[in-house]
């Protein structure tokens, strides 16, 4: 098996990527007949990049949800692992939380990282 770390990376990497090739696949598609979609440009390629690192990031933590699978290496179970006998409700709450902390961490390190005018929030 997958040790939790390799679980973690590959959901962000995969589910990062899957949503970028939906996002520019819809580019494709719809910007001919929805006037407020843009076409695919090498210069909206670069902000969906970054937009879709963020997503993946999200994916991400939520595999930290999980506490049954290698509880000893998950280092977000702690801050998101939802436990067998977490309330329904209470699971929601914690799983849309995992997904906010992971969104927030990557497009935060993002922010820190890439100079202004370069990503997908900076309002081009």
């Amino acid at each position: 098996g997958m040790s939790f770390a390799g679980v973690f990376a590959g959901t962000w990497a995969g589910c990062g990527a899957a949503f970028y090739l939906g996002l520019r696949g819809a580019r494709t598609v719809l910007s001919g007949p929805c006037r407020h979609i843009c076409e695919p440009t090498y210069e909206n390629s670069n902000t969906d990049k970054s937009l879709s690192a963020a997503i993946g990031g999200a994916t991400g933590f939520f595999v930290g949800t999980d506490t049954a699978y290698l509880p000893t290496q998950n280092f977000l179970i702690d801050a998101v692992g939802i436990h067998d006998s977490t309330p329904a409700l209470a699971g929601c709450a914690i799983a849309g939380a995992s997904t906010s902390l992971g969104f927030l961490s990557a497009q935060s390190a993002l922010n820190a990282i890439y100079p202004e005018g370069k990503l997908w929030n900076d309002g081009k």
